[in-house]
């Protein structure tokens, strides 16, 4: 299995780099249902499902590869979301996982679960892309103008070899790093640090300013044996003392770290090692998103530079003449990554704002965003500011797992347009957690599947119902909820993640470390404090007393009941007791519940497997963006 895969890989991998697609070939119908614009993750991601929700899709992308930060940037090191795979994320790791050969081969560095090399990465994606029929990829293309051509969206692309082409589609979905598209295309959007007046984030700056994260330009090291690396020339500005105190072999605090454990921090698998060290390291300080391109190209070389200097500092000064810039990764002159990794660029306004306050306390904000949820992730709020003096410190909140509303993709004021990637609309903190690989991954599937559903309905995608894109999300494999505890090979799965998104029972968060949870406890027993407040969140009066008692099979039914009664929901057995009784074994017989007598207790995963098939909270109370009930 591994040697085929590897064969076919090793193929693809080939045809990328001798340009497989070409996009000079003759197109017989430029117009798409989706159009699909830039480099980064998302991008690629939001491509592959809107082909797989069959609408016809034109993938733009100025580069020879797929994937963004995964694979072009370089940064294959995977942050976060190893216990939640959901979606293309999942799918992506399984494939790595049966290329390299499981798990543990994959667990090769202490900063990730899962690290590969950055070529396997760009195969895998194009070997995906290749398959999906209604797919047109148009590789090493960029885009120099976007506009409104009657009822649809137009882009001018311009190939490696200067031809131009115009591509006009329905929807259109930004999957730049940066917001580049939703920019030109007119939409509003934030760059920097917020002021806490205007986003209620108590720990934010109180005066906005336009400060965003360091970005990186990624290197991967080759382990070439002793004294056989090919060692670099000292770049402009080299100066050793800027990286005096990089690891312990120079400098004696204690504080620092060895500098063979430094290096295992992003090690790859086959003696490689991704160089995005953010202590005395290779990050750099740029705000790139006024410049022009050539003022960007120009900034990116000193980026390139810091990360040269880093490099020769590790071979000159630290010894390791056996580790140089890999010769077999990126298909560059200099051997450096295709593109910057950047943490943080625009931050588009969409039809609402995800703040850090959603993330920490979702059950305590209004609007209820969570029941919203289409993709999720666990990491913590991480910035990357120790190359700009001028950043404010912020004390960051600890926060659980979490997930991200629909709304953040959907742009403001601009029709047809979503986002796909990074520049989502979320506020600079939060940005901090949402803009790693397997979430962004999980935003552009979903703006795919938006995109897919609006063009092939004729909707708008702000008039999008949410309840039928979350259940497209679940369909893809997905999550709308941050269940540490309820995988997707769970039988009850799908039923749990709609019972949590319409609020009926609510998870527990638990920040916890660089992997935060959320637990639903799916075998614990049903208590009437949960029960009552589950009830009285979808709008339900509820006056009994609650004291945390457990909740007997016999009053779970009671409630059923009173539920549907109270907000009038459809129930084929309303006010027929023999048809409720044999609904509900009918239940417990096909999900496999193994239900109690009456008057015995049930289970949280017992209540919402029933509630979601008796009554049906999920559908039968649609939400709107804002996660406003819409009854």
């Amino acid at each position: 299995m591994k040697k085929n895969l590897a064969c076919c890989l090793t193929m693809c991998f080939l045809s990328m780099l001798m340009g497989c697609y070409s996009p000079d070939a003759p197109v017989s119908d430029l117009v798409y249902d989706v159009l699909v614009v830039g480099e980064g993750t998302g991008g690629t991601a939001a491509a592959i499902q809107s082909a797989r929700s069959g609408a016809q899709t034109a993938l733009v992308n100025p580069m020879p590869w797929y994937g963004g930060m995964l694979t072009s940037a370089g940064v294959s090191a995977i942050d976060g979301n190893h216990e939640m795979p959901a979606g293309l994320w999942g799918e992506f790791r399984s494939a790595l996982y049966d290329y390299y050969g499981g798990p543990e081969a994959v667990f090769t560095g202490w900063v990730s679960n899962t690290q590969f090399e950055p070529h396997v990465g760009a195969a895998i994606l194009d070997s995906i892309i290749q398959r999906e029929a209604l797919l047109t990829p148009f590789p090493s293309a960029r885009w120099d103008s976007v506009w409104r051509s009657g009822d649809l969206w137009a882009v001018r692309t311009v190939s490696e070899s200067g031809s131009t082409q115009v591509l006009k589609g329905k929807i259109l979905v930004d999957g730049t790093d940066l917001g580049d598209v939703a920019a030109a295309a007119g939409a509003d959007f934030w760059v920097g640090m917020d002021s806490r007046s205007e986003t209620g984030e108590s720990m934010a700056p109180e005066q906005a300013n336009t400060i965003v994260q360091d970005l990186t330009y990624v290197a991967i090291l080759k382990d070439y044996g002793e004294g056989k690396a090919p060692l670099l020339e000292a770049p402009e500005g080299y100066d050793p003392e800027e990286f005096f105190c990089l690891c312990r072999k120079r400098c004696d605090d204690p504080e620092r770290i060895e500098c063979d454990k430094m290096l295992d921090y992003g090690k790859l698998p086959n003696n490689k090692y991704m160089i995005n060290w953010p202590i005395i390291g290779n990050d750099y300080y740029v705000n790139v998103m006024a410049m022009t391109e050539e003022e960007r190209v120009a900034a990116y070389e000193q980026a390139k530079n810091q990360t040269r200097q880093f490099v020769y500092y590790l071979q000159n000064e630290l010894g390791y003449t056996n580790l140089g810039l890999a010769d077999d990764e990126f298909p560059t002159q200099d051997r450096m990554a295709l593109m910057p990794y950047h943490r943080e660029g625009r931050r588009i306004k969409g039809l609402v704002l995800t703040t850090i306050n959603h993330i920490k306390s979702p059950y305590d904000n209004d609007p209820p965003l969570y029941r919203t949820g289409i993709a999720v992730g666990d990491y913590p709020v991480d910035h990357h500011h120790e190359k700009n003096p001028e950043a404010p410190e912020i004390d960051f909140p600890k926060v659980p797992s979490f997930n991200i509303p629909a709304g953040s993709l959907v742009v403001q004021g601009v029709p047809n347009l979503l986002m796909a990637d990074k520049a989502i609309s979320v506020t600079n903190i939060a940005n901090g957690s949402t803009r790693l690989q397997p979430v962004i991954l999980q935003v552009g599937q979903a703006a795919g599947l938006m995109a897919a559903m609006a063009a092939q309905r004729g909707q708008r995608v702000s008039d999008l119902p949410v309840r039928e894109v979350q259940q497209g999300v679940l369909e893809a494999g997905g999550y709308l909820m941050p269940y540490y505890d309820v995988k997707p090979g769970d039988p009850h799965f799908e039923a749990i993640q709609r019972i949590g998104a319409a609020g009926l029972l609510a998870g527990t968060g638990e920040p916890y470390k660089w992997a935060n949870r959320t637990w639903f406890y799916p075998d614990s027993i049903l208590t009437d404090t949960a029960l009552a407040q589950g009830l009285i969140r979808l709008g339900m009066e509820w006056n009994e007393k609650t004291d945390g008692a457990p909740v007997t099979l016999a009053q779970a039914k009671n409630a059923l009941v009173q539920l549907a009664g109270a907000l009038s929901l459809e129930v084929a057995w309303r006010g027929k007791p023999d048809a409720f009784e044999a609904a509900v074994a009918e239940v417990d017989k096909a999900a496999g519940l193994n239900l109690p007598e009456a008057e015995a207790p049930i289970t949280r995963r017992q209540w919402s497997v029933l509630a979601d098939e008796l009554v049906r909270p999920f559908q039968q109370l649609p939400v709107t963006f804002e996660g406003g009930l819409n009854k």
